[in-house]
């Protein structure tokens, strides 16, 4: 291995370090660091380890391709490799969570429980919501019963509602005007590069799009509902009220970087700001993941498929 190979895969992995250093110390500072890993200093530096690992895999690892023309066999491809990622994500969340969560007898007093969530925290995340505990007679820590996991999880990642049919309406509602203003803003995007002649404005597709078009239907609405509940979950659901929404935009953004086309990644960008946005004000992810998998079914389904039968015709 040359020493432009070892570095193509050594920076993505110093910067999946760095920004797993900086999740564990944000949420120390938000309070919102779990009490597994503030009973344990080995279940925080594995959550950390089980984070860092999928952000080098998941997000960084495209941009040690940057100048190269290396591109993804899309021949070699099989129908399990398109939710491999998203697997891999909900197995980080799990892990993350059991080794936050699990097997962890909370009792603390009234007085060291964070505020809770209010709207005038402007620009602060509020998902995560903390077991409380009471001080009895005489100062005593009286803990409360905790949660069952599974609902732990639920208020960890923004799972909660109360209506989710209502949220996903709402998102089916705003995610069609969003995928129309997004839209919008890249045709202008493009129409201004070729008028001013850049040669940055993409002249074809990316292979692995007009292979995904052309998998079936089921396949397809799977990856839909895959990708916008899942990416929804690690991205707005764990990452954003840990490490704020311009970083978990970025890294959104990142993640979508082997598609190789600037123009599209202008597109994910604001579309990711639009999906962080809504769940700020929702304080659940599901709308967002009925606009995240609506947009998607739009362009795999019916926008890209036309596209590409126009390309053939012409």
């Amino acid at each position: 291995m040359t020493g432009l190979s070892l570095a193509r895969l050594a920076v993505p992995a110093l910067l999946a370090a760095a920004t797993a250093w900086y999740l564990d110390r944000s949420m120390g500072a938000r309070r919102l660091l779990p009490p597994g890993f503030v009973a344990s200093g080995l279940r925080r530096v594995a959550g950390a380890v089980v984070v860092g690992l999928l952000l080098w895999v998941g997000v960084f690892l495209p941009l040690g391709a940057i100048g190269t023309d290396v591109q993804p066999d899309v021949s070699k491809l099989t129908p399990p490799d398109l939710f491999l990622l998203h697997l891999l994500m909900l197995l980080t969340l799990g892990i993350w969570f059991l080794l936050g969560f699990a097997g962890v007898r909370e009792a603390r007093p009234a007085a060291a429980l964070p505020a809770p969530p209010s709207d005038s925290a402007e620009g602060e995340e509020r998902l995560p919501v903390e077991a409380p505990s009471i001080a009895g007679e005489g100062g005593a820590v009286v803990p409360v019963v905790a949660p069952a996991l599974s609902r732990r999880f639920a208020q960890q990642l923004g799972l909660l509602a109360p209506s989710i049919p209502r949220e996903l309406g709402l998102g089916l509602g705003l995610g069609f005007g969003a995928w129309a203003a997004v839209l919008a803003v890249m045709a202008l995007i493009a129409l201004a590069l070729y008028l001013s002649g850049n040669t940055a404005a993409p002249k074809e597709l990316p292979a692995l799009v007009p292979w995904l078009a052309g998998q079936p239907l089921y396949l397809r609405v799977g990856l839909c509902l895959s990708a916008g509940f899942v990416e929804e979950l690690f991205f707005r659901g764990f990452l954003q009220p840990r490490v704020g929404i311009v970083l978990s935009t970025a890294l959104f953004a990142l993640a979508h970087l082997s598609y190789g086309q600037p123009l599209m990644l202008v597109g994910i960008t604001l579309l990711s700001l639009i999906y962080g946005l809504l769940v700020r004000w929702r304080q659940s992810i599901w709308a967002a993941v009925a606009a995240h998998s609506l947009f998607d079914g739009i362009q795999l389904l019916i926008l890209v498929p036309l596209v590409i039968k126009l390309m053939r015709k012409g």
